[in-house]
């Protein structure tokens, strides 16, 4: 089995220069961090930290380096893939249909999911499970109410998985970091997130992401260099709850700005259905035990700004043509990929009933994809009582 190997020659300038999320804020400059207090519960990472791991030979790897890859060949797995060989390193990239398989192999391209790239030469698809198993950095970009079932074939060692699905399990309301726990006891988890369309990142746009570890120091030099890209920029947190509720209530507002764009209600509404938003997910995260830094981050508001003003997130296009009159049924039988938000929003009204948390934007797109009139759901949030901004709710 022969998973993708980052060579020694990643640890390069770029890798270098990566940044805690809440300290050096100027993306793509390199100078050293000034050390800050912190709150306690933070891990504290000594300035220029991913610099000290410039020559190293792999985490695990020896001199052949460290061996990538990804698991989910969609438009956001292939796109991760096509970053990660950007600088000539071999990655793995495992697809479930055989013919993308044969296609990503023989064409350089996956015409159904990222028409618009044509692959680097060192992705190697597959489509055995165990055979990405079997690499040390693992990036997960299945759908997310499925990672649980395709954790608990993998073989029990010592692995980085990287999860970069957005979601909350159905039926249990977990986390999928907690999913990732449970399902590889083994593994040390940490959560990619933050704005990122798969077709920007593909063609080497620049791109910021919040990169939260589990493991702390150790792992953020292991992932952080080996992830790293001139166009991708990852920056540290700890705080994996804050980085998996911003993503994955974020999903469920870009289905509510689909709809506002859909019924033509203008900017204005849209604006203040982000902001409002925004504290709606801050009231979820911050419940769960996310920090508020955080979800102000890159993989909170960053990514809510990015979702809910285009149509080339899948969620936000399910919210327009809820917004324009299709129907629910109709526009999840047809979609060959998968909006995360229609999974999530009943999910996520649930698990925050049982916190107490009011989420009135929330509780709408639930009831939109039961079928209530779009019309109807925005007359009822806009006749609710007046209220100070602050309120909680």
């Amino acid at each position: 089995m022969r998973c993708g190997r980052v060579r020694p020659a990643l640890l390069r300038p770029a890798a270098r220069a990566v940044h805690r999320q809440c300290g050096d804020d100027r993306l793509g400059r390199a100078r050293t961090l000034r050390a800050r207090p912190v709150r306690p519960a933070r891990h504290f990472r000594p300035p220029a930290l991913a610099a000290r791991s410039h020559g190293r030979t792999g985490a695990r790897g020896g001199s052949e380096g460290v061996s990538i890859g990804v698991l989910g060949a969609g438009a956001w797995g292939t796109a991760l893939a096509q970053m990660l060989a950007s600088d000539g390193s071999p990655v793995l990239l495992w697809a479930r249909e055989p013919e993308l398989v044969d296609e990503i192999n023989t064409q350089r391209s996956n015409r159904l999911y990222l028409p618009s790239a044509t692959l680097a030469p060192t992705i190697r698809a597959t489509g055995e499970v165990a055979e990405a198993a079997a690499c040390e950095i693992l990036l997960l970009v299945t759908p997310a109410q499925h990672m649980g079932s395709v954790l608990a074939t993998f073989p029990a060692f010592p692995r980085d998985l990287v999860l970069c699905n957005k979601g909350i399990e159905a039926g249990t309301g977990r986390l999928m970091a907690e999913v990732a726990r449970d399902a590889a006891p083994a593994s040390a988890i940490a959560v990619l997130s933050g704005p990122t369309f798969a077709h920007e990142v593909a063609a080497g746009l620049p791109t910021a992401v919040t990169l939260a570890c589990s493991g702390g120091e150790a792992q953020w030099e292991r992932l952080s260099a080996a992830i790293a890209r001139p166009s991708f920029r990852p920056y540290f947190s700890d705080d994996l709850v804050g980085a998996e509720t911003g993503g994955a209530v974020k999903n469920v507002l870009a289905i509510a700005c689909g709809v506002v764009d859909g019924l033509g209600l203008g900017q204005n509404a849209r604006a203040a259905l982000i902001a409002r938003g925004y504290a709606e997910m801050q009231r979820f995260g911050e419940a769960l035990g996310g920090q508020r830094e955080t979800l102000s981050g890159l993989c909170g508001l960053g990514d809510l700004v990015l979702t809910c003003s285009s149509t080339s997130s899948r969620n936000f296009s399910l919210g327009k043509a809820l917004g324009e009159g299709r129907s629910p049924a109709e526009l999840m039988a047809n979609r060959r990929t998968v909006a995360e938000g229609a999974f999530t929003a009943p999910v996520l009204v649930e698990r925050a009933a049982e916190l107490g948390i009011r989420m009135p934007i929330a509780e709408a797109v639930g009831r939109l994809l039961t079928g209530a009139p779009a019309k109807e759901i925005v007359q009822e949030l806009l006749a609710r009582p007046l209220r100070a901004e602050g309120a909680g709710e």
